[in-house]
C-alpha cells in the first residue's frame, strides 16, 4: 500500500530542544527566540522518513498573540514559519508542505469552540496567507463538529485540498472530546470539500476506534496520535498559560509503530505522529512500514 508518511510532534519538539520555559505562545515563541530551530526539525523529520512537513502554525493565532502585544506580527510569523518548511524541503529535495491550523478557543476545550460565523472568518483568513506556500490545509486537533465547521468552510478560502484531523475521548475514539460523534462528521464533508480525514493528538489506543468511523466517510483517512498521558479526563486549563500533560514513558518506537500498523491494517493510508512523538518514532516507523512492503510516497 502506498502510505503518506507525516512528520511528528512540533511544539513539543521545540520547547525541548529550546530548554526554554513553555509560555502561552508555545512553539511560536520558541520560533522567535531560536531562528532556524524550525527548519532544523523539519530536517530531521525528513531525514527520517517523512513525506510532509507540517507548519509551525497551529498556535499562531489572534487571541494568543494579542495577549501579549505581538498581533501586529501575525502575517510575518506565518511567513517565517513558512520559510523554514521551505527551506527544509529544498534541502531534503522532497516533501509536500501541510499549512497547519490549530483550533480556536484551546487545544481539547470543545467548551470554548466560536460560533461558525466568528471562527469561519478567522480561518479563512489564516488559509489565505498559507494558501499560495502550501500543498494542502491540515485542520489539526478539532474537537468538536461545530469547531470542524467552522474550519471547514474557512479553510476552502485557500483554494487547496483540506484534510481535517479530529481530536477524540482518550477512552472512547468513536467520540470527538466535545462528546459528539465522529461519524457525525459525514453532513459536514458532504457540505464542504475535504481531502481527506483523521484522527490526531489523542491516545494511539483510542485510534483504531476513530479510524473505523472514518473508514465510513468514504475519503482518504488515516492518525497520528501524541505521546501523552490521559486528557480526556483531566482538568484542563481556564487561562491561556501552558498546560503541564504528562509525558509516557512508555511510548517507545517500536511500541509507536505496533499501533500504526493495526492502523494501516485497518485501510489507513496517512500517518505520523503528533506531540512526544518525535524523530526516532518517524524513522522506525518509516522502516517498519518499508519491511512490511508498502511504500512511502
Amino acid at each position: 500500500m502506498q502510505i503518506t508518511l507525516l512528520d511528528g510532534g512540533m511544539g513539543q519538539e521545540l520547547v525541548a530542544r529550546s530548554g526554554d520555559t513553555p509560555t502561552p505562545l508555545w512553539a511560536t515563541r520558541v520560533m522567535i527566540d531560536h531562528p532556524g530551530l524550525v527548519k532544523a526539525i523539519h530536517d530531521d523529520y525528513f531525514d527520517a522518513g517523512a513525506s510532509v512537513a507540517t507548519t509551525n502554525t497551529y498556535n499562531i493565532l489572534h487571541d494568543r498573540l494579542e495577549g501579549v502585544g505581538l498581533d501586529p506580527l501575525y502575517h510575518a510569523l506565518h511567513l517565517r514559519a513558512l520559510a523554514e518548511a521551505h527551506e527544509a524541503r529544498a534541502r531534503a529535495g522532497r516533501g509536500l508542505i501541510a499549512g497547519s491550523m490549530g483550533p480556536l478557543g484551546e487545544s481539547y476545550r470543545p467548551d470554548l469552540t466560536p460560533p461558525v460565523e466568528v471562527s469561519a472568518p478567522l480561518y479563512a483568513e489564516k488559509a489565505r496567507i498559507l494558501a499560495p506556500h502550501v500543498d494542502m490545509i491540515l485542520l489539526e486537533t478539532i474537537s468538536s463538529l461545530g469547531l470542524a465547521e467552522g474550519a471547514l468552510k474557512g479553510a476552502q478560502a485557500a483554494g487547496k485540498p483540506v484534510w481535517l484531523s479530529v481530536s477524540v475521548d482518550d477512552r472512547d475514539g468513536s467520540k470527538l472530546r466535545s462528546g459528539e460523534p465522529v461519524a457525525g462528521l459525514r453532513d459536514l464533508i458532504a457540505r464542504y470539500p475535504t481531502a481527506a480525514v483523521l484522527a490526531n493528538c489523542s491516545m494511539p489506543e483510542a485510534m483504531l476506534a476513530a479510524l473505523r468511523d472514518l473508514k465510513q466517510l468514504g475519503l482518504p483517512f488515516g492518525a497520528y496520535a501524541n505521546g501523552f498521558s490521559e486528557i480526556s479526563n483531566l482538568p484542563l486549563p481556564e487561562t491561556q498559560d501552558a498546560p503541564d500533560y504528562t509525558h509516557r514513558h512508555d511510548l517507545t518506537p517500536q511500541k509507536y509503530a505496533d499501533f500504526v500498523l493495526q492502523w494501516v491494517g485497518l485501510g489507513a493510508t496517512i500517518v505520523g505522529g503528533c506531540c512526544e512523538v518525535g524523530p526516532a518514532h518517524i524513522r522506525h516507523l518509516a522502516e517498519t512500514l518499508r519491511k512490511a512492503g508498502h511504500t512511502i510516497l
